[in-house]
């Protein structure tokens, strides 16, 4: 058994027999050419025939994949339209074969491409160079050489895998992609996350793997060759529970979270940035509950400037497409430390200068990030969230401080919406001011972790503390069904974005309590909204 380590395209397990890949070979030699308007017209029309390939490999792709997902093929026709110039001023100048010249312009290409280190996309497309002027020369050559077939569905194994290829191969018959080079950026990644096929590349896996069985770990990045039995036997299990997974996927996206008698519930996913808006997506949340904006400043070496977050909000807005997103402003301290803040060393860090304590004492920072937030609010449905409140002045504050942005943006004829305005509910101090608090906002979400360290007074960092530290404690819950009473009686809805959000055991009694959201990681919305659509 060697378990060897790559990177993960796409996450899944798979089982099965490996198949190396089988490529027909390229090989181009270098000729001289009499006849020089012979050889370009012999390159026009393998590159018209290659045309006709793509566009019906297109339209496959659309069908099986989408057409968003199918447009990689327009990318390879425009390398291709792209290579006419070079490819004819080599043939002239060179006097040479029209198959050399074409590879020579995809090495140059490729290379072009290599060098943008500032662009990772356009980095990735130097496979997609290979693959068109591939094709073009076995056009020229009589053509043939892309078709796989397996007798079983096997892990495919090969040196890298072009979208053609990908797209051609009968997938049904394919458990998952195994490349040994490749990038996660790469098309070929992309279609096969679209295919639902986990997926692995820069993975250094021997040519004499073939043929063995083999278990595709697109959670570590690994593929296991040759698995022990009690190996095998662990991972048929955590399969059957993918699979699982992926039955309530199927079931449930696209359905309302609603109980039996009609009671909705709105499910939302909590999210740290961008690149998880796909994970919100894919598990079908109404929305975003938590955007960890602290993300933004954690993965900086200096303070984000107003259009650096600007930029980041209105993406989130724009490709959730009108759903609602609620972010937390900044949330640092505690155990979230950042050295360009040169925050003081303290003795107790999480009762210590944190969150809107540092906000509201560093006003140019918490200005920058609501100028972004509301420019941001004009491109969707942004809800803004004020973090560790214990006092009603506290809040007040920040209002005052959204109102002057508000009249500055105004005044500088800067589009924006008037944001509905929310709290975390985390200290025991905002539960038993609750109803004075709801009379200003629109909404509490509660942080059910702060809120049982601070009702308990438990570190929760604090690993030696482990087993005094319950979530379930009575007054934990007593706590959170005080506040959504409170919330209630002034209009102001109720949710919850801590870890109880999505804790089965809990979710009954919080819709029977009023609860109006739940916000939780993305790959907990579909089993809570099967509990709540199985309640009365």
């Amino acid at each position: 058994m060697t378990t060897y380590t790559g990177k993960a395209s796409f996450k899944g397990i798979a089982i099965g027999r490996i198949a190396e890949m089988k490529k027909a070979e390229t090989i181009v030699r270098r000729e001289h050419v009499e006849d020089v308007d012979a050889e370009i017209a012999r390159y026009h029309a393998a590159k018209e025939q290659a045309q006709q390939e793509l566009q019906a490999l297109q339209e496959k792709a659309a069908r099986d994949i989408g057409e968003a997902e199918a447009e990689v093929f327009e990318v390879h026709a425009m390398f291709l339209d792209d290579f006419d110039d070079s490819v004819e001023n080599i043939i002239r100048e060179q006097r040479i074969n029209a198959e050399y010249a074409v590879a020579t312009t995809a090495d140059n290409t490729a290379a072009m491409l290599a060098a943008m280190d500032d662009n990772p996309y356009m980095q990735a497309r130097q496979g997609d160079v290979k693959d068109v002027a591939d094709r073009v020369i076995r056009d020229m050559n009589g053509g043939g050489g892309e078709a796989n077939a397996f007798s079983e569905q096997v892990i495919l194994l090969a040196d890298d895998l072009a979208p053609s290829e990908t797209v051609t191969l009968d997938k049904s018959m394919v458990l998952a992609f195994v490349t040994r080079e490749g990038s996660t950026n790469s098309h070929t990644a992309i279609l096969a996350r679209t295919m639902n096929i986990p997926a692995l590349c820069q993975t250094p896996v021997p040519k004499d793997a073939e043929g063995k069985m083999g278990i595709v770990d697109g959670f570590s990045g690994s593929i296991i060759v040759d698995p022990d039995e009690a190996t095998l036997e662990s991972y048929k299990k955590k399969l059957a529970e993918e699979q699982e997974k992926q039955r309530l996927l199927r079931e449930l996206k696209g359905k309302e979270t609603v109980t039996k008698s009609g009671r909705k519930i709105k499910l939302y996913a909590n999210i740290g940035g961008i690149g998880d808006l796909n994970f919100v997506m894919e598990n079908d949340a109404a929305g975003v509950g938590l955007f960890r904006s602290e993300f933004l400043y954690l993965q900086s070496d200096n303070y984000p400037t107003e259009e650096e977050q600007f930029k980041a909000y209105r993406t989130v807005a724009e490709m959730l497409a009108g759903k609602e997103v609620v972010v937390r402003t900044l949330d640092i301290g505690a155990d979230k430390q950042i050295d360009y803040f040169k925050l003081d060393k303290e003795e107790n860090p999480a009762l210590g200068y944190r969150a809107i304590r540092i906000c509201l004492t560093r006003e140019e920072i918490f200005k920058t990030q609501l100028r972004a937030l509301y420019r941001a609010s004009a491109f969707g449905n942004i809800d803004i969230m004020f973090p560790m409140i214990t006092s009603v002045w506290e809040v007040q504050k920040c209002i005052d401080m959204c109102q002057l942005v508000k009249a500055e943006l105004k005044h500088q004829d800067i589009p924006f919406k008037d944001c509905p305005i929310g709290i975390m509910i985390e200290t025991p101090a905002a539960v038993l001011i609750a109803d004075e608090l709801a009379e200003l906002v629109d909404f509490f979400s509660i942080g059910t972790n702060d809120l049982t360290q601070y009702t308990l007074a438990i570190d929760r960092q604090n690993q030696s503390l482990e087993k005094f530290f319950d979530a379930h404690h009575p007054a934990v819950l007593k706590a959170i069904r005080m506040t959504i009473e409170a919330g209630h009686r002034h209009n102001t809805w109720v949710g919850i974005c801590g870890e109880l959000g999505a804790d089965p055991e809990l979710t009954e009694d919080f819709v029977n309590w009023g609860i109006d959201e739940l916000s939780m990681s993305p790959s907990s919305i579909l089993p809570v909204r099967k509990i709540i659509r199985e309640m009365d």
